[in-house]
């Protein structure tokens, strides 16, 4: 009876000593299409790290170095390899800037280029990728198909090193016009929090404004629809895009438009973190 009771003691200890989960690792989930994923090459600047601002890869670069599931300094591309700067970039830098020297902070980023919000549906993403021109069927095939399912993956990975505090999201020109967009986001981040064992709401989204009207943005109309997101989902704020220099296409940020865009993220979740505490 001692022997076993001992050996069962042994078992809990070696458990606890491998899932050391760290209270002051705030970890960020953020996903969505070619905005979130990085359009605007990254400068010399943006390249600069900090040892409190990480990156969980999320596909193998062997040409950057990097493997899938492992942790990196947090510099572009944050995204597939060949991505450029994106918002996460500086909403991890102003939250290390912001927060105590005793946070750290992860992000995931999990991002297809032209996506609707319906690859991310766990139910019916294989309806939406069977009709995906072949280009963008290349680019979820470096998530195995799935990213609604890597980007849980990940999650759950991050989960035993650190604490899911928010969830970013930059989706909406595929979904121009689309009235259910908040519902279909809805769904997708009930399904996020349910299989990452979250509470309902608990976690607060934040969805960023597509390239506004005053930058030309093609596809401007979407944003009034995006501001009705927290009508649905109590947890969810809207980041402005008001400002966020834009490039010709009408569709993309420069990459002084993803840095002051990324940083107004960072400010909200700071303003949150900060009342919760």
């Amino acid at each position: 009876m001692f022997s076993r009771a001992l050996i069962v003691l042994v078992l809990c200890f070696i458990g606890n000593q491998s899932f050391a989960q760290d209270p002051n690792f705030y970890i960020f989930l953020s996903f969505g299409q070619s905005n979130m994923e990085g359009n605007a090459r990254f400068e010399p600047q943006d390249t600069v790290s900090n040892p409190r601002f990480q990156l969980l890869q999320a596909v193998d670069c062997p040409d950057l170095g990097r493997e899938k599931g492992k942790w990196y300094p947090a510099i572009p591309p944050l995204s597939r390899c060949n991505t450029g700067i994106t918002p996460g970039d500086y909403f991890g830098r102003t939250l290390v800037e912001n927060l105590p020297d005793s946070i750290r902070v992860g992000i995931i980023n999990v991002s297809v280029g032209g996506c609707k919000i319906e690859l991310f549906d766990k139910d019916n993403y294989k309806t939406y990728t069977a009709t995906a021109p072949d280009w963008m069927k290349g680019m979820i095939a470096q998530y195995d198909g799935n990213p609604y399912q890597r980007l849980v993956e990940l999650g759950k990975l991050a989960q035993e090193t650190g604490v899911i505090k928010g969830i970013l999201l930059h989706q909406g020109e595929s979904n121009t016009g689309d009235q259910t967009w908040p519902t279909k986001v809805a769904g997708v981040y009930a399904n996020l929090l349910a299989d990452l064992s979250l509470e309902p709401n608990s976690v607060p989204l934040l969805a960023g404004e597509l390239v506004s009207a005053e930058e030309g943005g093609k596809c401007a109309s979407m944003n009034p629809i995006i501001g009705t997101l927290p009508e649905v989902i109590p947890n969810a704020y809207v980041i402005s895009s008001q400002d966020c220099e834009a490039i010709k296409d009408g569709l993309h940020f420069s990459a002084a438009g993803y840095r002051l865009l990324g940083s107004r993220y960072g400010e909200k979740m700071t303003e949150l973190l900060k009342s919760n505490n």
